[in-house]
């Protein structure tokens, strides 16, 4: 007798619906730059043109049928939707609120990158003890024990019972926690550290950075939990990741500055609620990170007295003016090309208005080394210094320092001719109040200063200049 092995019989629907739903993985290829994603390795990436920026990461996508579980999303008029910027919540930190833009946005996702030990964790430790008075904080952090996170408080002084701490990367576990918990703000410390388990690839992949924060962003946007979110920055200076990420977010924050100087610098490079040009000045204490509310005087301790090449300008960072020294060293060169060397502002513009003096004033520095230098480690881009850099060389030149209680700014064209800047009366104001008696300025730019010798510039000579040439003569 003959017998058939048993046979299950198999349902082919139910199978197909299996297959569908089972997890479909695949290998792609992001840039480390853009975040481009192409399907295969390419030496250059076809979107920012960086070379050698591509890496292959495992990427799964789920694929299945979700019709019938989706809400019709409710459309509203712009005179519906309500809207009061007095809702803004002051993180008890001025400098961090003139930033911001007048404090934290409710369901506002904040980028905070930086250098590492810059201080990014200790200013959002900070702003946690200061809100946890108010509501409920919740801090997450990937990189630090409770235990760390505790050492680092005690130094800042008391905490409340407001605060929640959290130590985990699984981003599942975290939704779930913030959904539950509700906090008013969270802080994620950092990005990097952040996994979906739905992304096949490793953590701080440019998959994983993505997903995380769109994750985090569904999440402050839905429930209106504002969402502090570390970045880790790359050699360049930029955060790492893809550059979509500086997309998704509402307001990026970067802290400059050098590691081991006291300062530091938080600049505002975007902001959906407010100016994108603000900066906050902090001192690093052993307790923490300590307001600097006067930059200008800050910047200008320790100048030297009667020293050729040193000249005070004034530079616009946002509504807020700051002096700064510029300094200046000239010196015959022993090679056949001279030494060009700027630090805290841009290189090629230091060659531009050298070449200007050389032509419209007759300096020969084509045989000369040049050393620029903006005191105090702050960087600044504004054509406004312009007219310090060409004082300040041609002071270290001639060896005649220039004027201590003299400040100048202006914009220099390659005709040698002094343009105008704005807001001249502010700067005018600032350098009053911290004793300057003499001020250099475009000519054009008189028209622009009310109340010449009245209330806060009274007292202060103000000389329009023309030209390079009028400000040799002077």
């Amino acid at each position: 007798m003959f017998c058939f092995p048993y046979c299950p019989i198999i349902d082919l629907e139910e199978e197909y619906q299996e297959k569908r739903a089972m997890a479909k993985k695949k290998s792609v290829f992001f840039c480390q730059n853009c975040g481009h994603e192409e399907n295969k390795w390419l030496g250059q990436c076809p979107a920012c043109k960086e070379w050698n920026t591509f890496v292959e990461e495992r990427v799964v996508s789920v694929k299945g049928s979700s019709a019938g579980t989706l809400k019709t999303p409710e459309v509203l008029s712009l005179d519906e939707v309500e809207s009061d910027d007095s809702a803004r919540v002051q993180t008890g930190i001025r400098e961090l609120d003139r930033v911001l833009g007048g404090g934290i946005v409710p369901g506002s996702l904040v980028l905070v990158g930086g250098d590492p030990g810059i201080g990014k964790s200790t200013l959002l430790l900070q702003v946690c003890q200061h809100l946890a008075g108010q509501q409920e904080v919740l801090y997450i952090s990937g990189e630090e024990s409770l235990a760390q996170i505790k050492l680092r408080a005690n130094r800042m002084g008391a905490f409340s019972n407001q605060l929640k701490l959290l130590c985990e990367t699984n981003l599942d576990l975290i939704r779930n926690v913030i959904e539950k918990k509700r906090p008013a703000v969270v802080i994620i410390d950092s990005i990097q550290t952040m996994y979906n388990e739905e992304i096949g690839s490793a953590p701080g992949s440019v998959s994983q950075v993505r997903e995380s924060t769109n994750v985090l962003m569904q999440l402050a946007k839905g429930l209106g939990i504002s969402i502090f979110i570390v970045g880790h920055v790359t050699k360049e200076g930029t955060v790492a990741g893809p550059r979509v990420l500086e997309h998704m977010v509402d307001t990026v924050l970067y802290f400059e500055g050098d590691r081991y100087a006291s300062y530091r610098i938080l600049r505002s490079v975007k902001n959906r609620f407010g100016s994108t040009n603000e900066i906050g000045v902090f001192e690093m204490c052993k307790e923490g990170l300590v307001e600097v509310l006067n930059p200008s005087e800050y910047m200008l301790s320790g100048k030297p007295e009667n020293a050729s090449g040193s000249v005070v300008a004034c530079s616009m960072e946002g509504t807020r003016p700051i002096l700064i020294e510029i300094q200046a060293l000239i010196c015959k060169s022993n090679f056949a090309a001279p030494r060009r060397t700027a630090t805290g502002t841009d290189y090629n513009r230091v060659n531009l208005l050298m070449a200007v003096l050389e032509k419209r004033i007759g300096l020969p520095l084509s045989g000369y080394d040049a050393y620029v230098n903006i005191a105090g480690g702050i960087r600044m881009s504004e054509p406004a210094v312009d007219l310090g850099i060409v004082m300040a060389i041609a002071s270290s030149y001639r060896n005649r320092p220039v004027d201590e209680k003299t400040i100048v700014f202006g914009e220099v064209g390659l005709s040698g001719e002094v343009r105008a800047v704005s807001m001249p009366e502010q700067r005018l104001a600032e350098a009053k109040k911290l004793g300057f008696e003499t001020c250099i300025l475009p000519e054009v730019s008189l028209k622009n200063i009310k109340g010449i010798g009245e209330g806060d510039l009274a007292g202060i000579k103000i000389i329009g200049v023309k030209n390079i040439n009028d400000v040799m003569d002077l």
